[in-house]
């Protein structure tokens, strides 16, 4: 159990999720109670009627109109209850406020990537303020994935061709998992994220900030964050150990034979081509599944991401 969760929730910390937990202990505790009038109820009349002595007629009476009468009436005011009370929380989980923050949500194989409103980016980090509605536009690049924050009790699907939304408003600064929740291929159980809520001033210095190299880092040191934080680790190893790509290690410099049978040069040109261009010269023995980062790495992170593959001999 999470702390401050429950045994069936983990921590509520949005300001829809107490809705959502209200009507979800509504019904499973309407549900108890129902069960256990059926199940006592059941057990009366075992006993109550179990044969005993001689054999005899059965009463005439084929129903009770009173008990009818409940069992209908009842079961459909708590219906009618639960759709009100359901569809009231919809709409508020559905209408986004008109001063939301607005930020594109991507997924693809196997990671998030996020747009903010002053063109900053990140990659499985989705940076918000404290107690401020925000907005998600959500695509997919390739297949169907699903965007789910269980602390926030949001989730929602990312189409490809298509746009969804969802919003939230997390109340107190922190971190919470983010998780894909449609089996989108191999690395699906890879694709995790964080949610993370800072204060208001922290978000606006991070957007100010997000685009250049953080102080005291060297580009080999920042390219080696990227390496972590763009996802690249999700399919790249740096130990030689070949998985759904090519390990970068040792890479840098070599001629690698690709998928049409041509021979190309591992150099930096290579390099930026694979990564905003990635299906263009596929290495043999791959599958082109590595999508673009056309628009999501500017060109510093570029240069420090194949300074630190150059590194890596």
């Amino acid at each position: 159990m999470n702390e401050g969760g429950t045994i069936f929730m983990p921590p509520a910390n949005s300001t829809i999720a107490g809705e959502v937990d209200a009507l979800f202990y509504f019904i499973y505790y309407t549900a108890l109670v129902m069960f256990a009038i059926v199940i006592a109820g059941s057990a009366f009349f075992i006993l109550k009627y179990r044969h005993k002595g001689k054999k005899s007629f059965t009463s005439g009476m084929d129903h009770n109109f009173k008990l009818e009468v409940f069992w209908t009436v009842i079961p459909t005011i708590l219906v009618f209850i639960v759709f009100a009370w359901g569809f009231k929380t919809y709409l508020k989980m559905n209408v986004a406020p008109r001063n939301a923050i607005e930020i594109k949500a991507t997924g693809q194989k196997w990671f998030w990537s996020f747009d903010y409103p002053n063109g900053a980016n990140s990659v499985n980090d989705l940076i918000v303020p404290a107690n401020k509605p925000v907005k998600l536009l959500l695509s997919s690049r390739d297949v169907i994935h699903s965007f789910f924050v269980p602390d926030f009790r949001v989730k929602m699907d990312a189409l490809p061709n298509r746009y969804t939304t969802l919003w939230f408003r997390a109340e107190q600064p922190g971190e919470h998992h983010l998780f894909c929740t449609e089996y989108c291929g191999t690395g699906h159980s890879a694709m995790l994220g964080k949610v993370k809520v800072v204060s208001e001033e922290e978000y606006n210095s991070w957007l100010n900030e997000s685009g250049n190299i953080p102080g005291g880092m060297t580009p080999v040191e920042y390219g080696a964050d990227l390496y972590q934080k763009r996802a690249c680790v999700t399919c790249h190893s740096i130990d030689g150990r070949a998985g759904v790509a090519p390990s970068f290690k040792g890479r840098f410099g070599t001629v690698e034979t690709l998928s049409n049978g041509e021979s190309v040069t591992v150099d930096e040109n290579y390099l930026r081509e694979s990564i905003l261009s990635p299906r263009a010269k596929v290495v043999a023995g791959y599958q082109p599944v590595m999508p673009t980062f056309q628009g999501i790495l500017n060109d510093q992170q570029i240069d420090a991401l194949i300074a630190y593959i150059k590194s890596l001999q």
